[in-house]
């Protein structure tokens, strides 16, 4: 049985029209004909399980018999502040924190970002982790895709997080607290995690996040790479904050 992406345009009463990329990949990669079963799903949380009742040349129809509503693993929803890293690691943290169960993700340039590039560039990169996102949301079954935001700065990225119910930066310093102290009694709600790049956050850096209401943690003994450590705290969170 296949799971695909199909935008919520196209999800019509009991039926879904599939075309493009994702038609494709049903009929010449995967080989699904008449009458076999797939599941849609439309990034905003719902699943479509149905039965392939057309086929044309490049688009087929499929008639749904069970929608699925969203259904929540978490009593949290995690946004990953993450500066740019180094090469290409950030599509692997796009991939990674998707399957984490990440919300959304904020790609951010600081002071010690290695990365720069020319506005066109950025515009592709993003283009490209938007990509990826959604391959990995098909691959691990969410049924809905993490939101990865344009390129910005980390005192945007602050500032957009004032509303939300927990804000974390991870950082090496004396005056870090253990993670786990900074989660104890918390009880679920909107939560930010910053993480920096190759050198850490510079101290204006730390001190703008700690005035508007971060919480500066410490993530261990070891320092971690700037593409381990932002997986590392989503799957603690992930643990602590899962529905039992």
């Amino acid at each position: 049985m296949g799971r695909f992406y199909v935008s919520a345009e196209f999800v019509k009463g009991n039926k879904i029209v599939i075309a493009g990329t994702e038609a494709h990949h049903i009929l010449e990669v995967m080989r699904l004909r008449k009458l076999d079963k797939v599941v849609a799903f439309d990034g905003t949380g719902k699943e479509y399980i149905g039965f392939i009742t057309d086929i044309k040349k490049k688009a087929l129809e499929v008639e749904i018999v069970e929608t699925r509503a969203p259904v929540s693993l978490s009593n949290s929803r995690l946004t990953l502040i993450q500066a740019l890293p180094k090469k290409e690691r950030m599509e692997s943290i796009v991939e990674k924190a998707t399957e984490l169960g990440v919300s959304a993700l904020v790609p951010v340039i600081t002071g010690r970002t290695i990365p720069k590039w020319t506005d066109p560039k950025r515009r592709e990169r993003v283009s490209r982790w938007r990509k990826i996102a959604l391959e990995a949301s098909k691959q691990c079954g969410r049924p809905d895709i993490p939101f990865v935001k344009e390129i910005g700065d980390l005192a945007g990225a602050i500032k957009d997080s004032s509303d939300y119910d927990l804000c974390l930066i991870a950082a090496l310093s004396d005056e870090a607290i253990l993670l786990k102290d900074a989660i104890s009694g918390f009880k679920g709600g909107k939560v930010a995690i910053a993480i920096g790049p190759e050198g850490d956050f510079t101290p204006d850096e730390i001190a703008l996040a700690r005035n508007a209401g971060f919480k500066l943690v410490n993530l261990g003994p070891r320092v971690l790479k700037s593409d381990t450590a932002g997986l590392a705290v989503l799957a603690i969170l992930n643990y602590e904050f899962q529905d039992r």
